[in-house]
């Protein structure tokens, strides 16, 4: 994951790409960031592929609640901005799982644990974010589990 968005970088500079560039600087500052409290913590390699693909869904949510806001507000131009950043980084997570792959992976994720009601999400979410890290929005996903499990319980 590293070396793609390293890679990505030196693209964006070589291509003189303003916007893609400044935010690949907020992805190395914020991975600089969890590497330095990474080590810290006594894990000298920094953070995980996994960490890092956390990482990205934060910003990108982070940038969706932005925009939503200037949106609201009526700041179409602002919008846009955080949206272009969000297409950006949307590049490095892998392929999300569609609507139908998601409700099949959360259907195998409640077999899998035994879930019997809503008190067993825990185990479930933990299931599907060791599993589909970076393939799904588990702000969606969490709803679904919800619903999932109180129709058993």
């Amino acid at each position: 994951m590293r070396e793609n968005i390293a890679a990505a970088m030196k693209q964006a500079l070589k291509d003189k790409d303003q916007a893609a560039l400044g935010t690949m600087r907020l992805i190395m500052a914020a991975l600089k960031d969890r590497d330095i409290a990474a080590r810290g913590n006594g894990n000298p390699d920094g953070i995980s592929d996994d960490d890092i693909l956390g990482l990205l869904q934060t910003m990108i949510k982070q940038r969706t609640e932005s925009a939503k806001m200037y949106n609201d507000g009526g700041r179409p131009e602002l919008a846009a901005a955080e949206e272009a950043e969000i297409a950006i980084i949307k590049e490095f997570l892998p392929a999300q799982l569609s609507d139908d792959e998601m409700s099949a992976a959360i259907a195998a994720a409640i077999e899998q644990t035994g879930a019997a009601s809503v008190k067993d999400m825990g185990q479930v979410m933990g299931f599907l974010k060791s599993n589909y890290a970076g393939q799904m929005d588990f702000s969606a996903a969490s709803q679904a589990v919800k619903t999932a499990l109180m129709g058993k319980g």
